[in-house]
């Protein structure tokens, strides 16, 4: 449905970069659910631009929760999240206006709504209306650590200088996880982290931009989540992260790494003790036929370079569709993969709450679920 994203739990995006404000609108949650406007604004910021190595580009990211929210808690009705925009230089657009970006969507807006969209600032097809999924997400992350399920990125690699592997040890894991979500630039080795600024610092000297790979885990989902095929757990994951600005690539476990194994290096052989299920190793990354199996969940996200760049590139007038130069003007980032960083962590958080949803009920990520239960015609009864 364009827009709106989710089966059971669903979130709709709107606003435009330059517009007044930009929001989302969460439906179906649980009732119940803490909210935490600190922990929203914290999120926020850790999306938002520091430094010599984002844009220039600063907003407070000042938010409202104008539906779904009582007292502090989830209404299980539609919640919307309201961000305005105050930081525009809708005049950087202007002289340029019709000159399609390379590698952004400026042609194919152009085509898809005949000339009427916004292109200020790429308009609804801006990484500044992902704001406002980091918003919504941060609630959706407090339904899942109800449940003991911990969501967690880090930058794996920028401009090819990679970080440390996330542990395998599940108990590590998590707790590796909650610490990368306090972190504005969230690597495990700090070394390599100042060797990827620096790199990005470089290509933003030479008025070019770098990408770079983003590593996702998540600890504590339940065994068997997820439908096969059309609504399987990576489907359903892959859909949503390709929604994202700048992402053009998701691999699942060992991903791509595995069409150079044999299967008896691929498969995860498993053990049984008490009834208890352990995997000896997680090549699959969690999910097999689509469900999942108990197991941490882990993917990773490749994020391009950022297409706006300070060199002269060719291009063409989208209003006669003819030949042209572009030497950009305005604030862009030479590299977006730290900021994506809580940007997938919210939309993995927000698809894993509706598939919880969908699998369980609405009132399994409900604080208050085990007071409800049914009476024999099918009706909730709240003792």
């Amino acid at each position: 449905m364009k827009n709106t994203f989710g089966n059971s739990v669903t979130v709709t995006l709107f606003g435009e970069s330059h517009g007044p404000m930009i929001g989302c609108t969460l439906d179906g949650l649980a009732p119940g659910i803490s909210v935490f406007e600190e922990r929203i604004a914290e999120a926020l910021t850790r999306r938002r631009p520091t430094g010599g190595i984002t844009t220039s580009r600063i907003e407070k990211d000042e938010f409202q929760i104008v539906s779904g929210v009582y007292k502090e808690k989830t209404t299980g009705t539609p919640l919307t999240i309201l961000i305005s925009n105050a930081a525009m230089h809708s005049a950087d657009y202007e002289n340029a206006k019709r000159l399609a970006r390379p590698g952004h969507a400026d042609y194919t807006a152009h085509t898809r709504y005949a000339g009427y969209e916004d292109p200020r600032g790429g308009g609804h097809f801006s990484g500044r209306i992902t704001a406002a999924l980091v918003a919504v997400g941060e609630i959706a992350k407090e339904a899942l650590r109800l449940q003991g399920i911990t969501v967690g990125t880090h930058i794996a690699s920028i401009a090819g200088i990679a970080d440390t592997l996330l542990p395998e040890d599940p108990l590590a894991l998590r707790s590796t996880l909650e610490a990368l979500s306090t972190l504005p630039f969230a690597v495990l080795d700090e070394a390599q982290g100042e060797r990827m600024k620096a790199a990005i610092l470089a290509a933003k000297e030479e008025g070019d931009s770098v990408g770079g790979v983003l590593e996702t885990a998540i600890t504590g989902m339940p065994r068997g989540v997820g439908e096969p095929f059309f609504d399987s757990v990576e489907s359903r994951l892959s859909h949503m992260l390709f929604s994202i600005p700048a992402v053009k690539g998701v691999e699942f476990g060992d991903g791509f790494a595995l069409c150079e194994m044999r299967g008896s290096q691929a498969n995860d052989q498993m053990t049984a003790k008490n009834g208890i299920v352990r995997q000896l190793s997680n090549h699959m990354g969690g999910v097999y036929g689509g469900i999942t199996s108990g197991a941490p969940i882990l993917f990773r996200t490749a994020i391009k370079p950022t297409p706006s760049i300070f060199k002269p590139q060719k291009t063409i007038d989208i209003d006669n569709y003819t030949s042209a130069e572009l030497s950009l003007h305005g604030r862009h980032d030479p590299c977006i993969v730290g900021r994506a960083a809580p940007v997938v962590d919210a939309v993995t958080a927000l698809v894993l709450v509706d598939l919880l949803t969908e699998a369980f009920g609405e009132h399994y990520l409900s604080p208050t679920k085990n007071l409800f239960r049914l009476n024999s015609d099918g009706a909730i009864i709240c003792d």
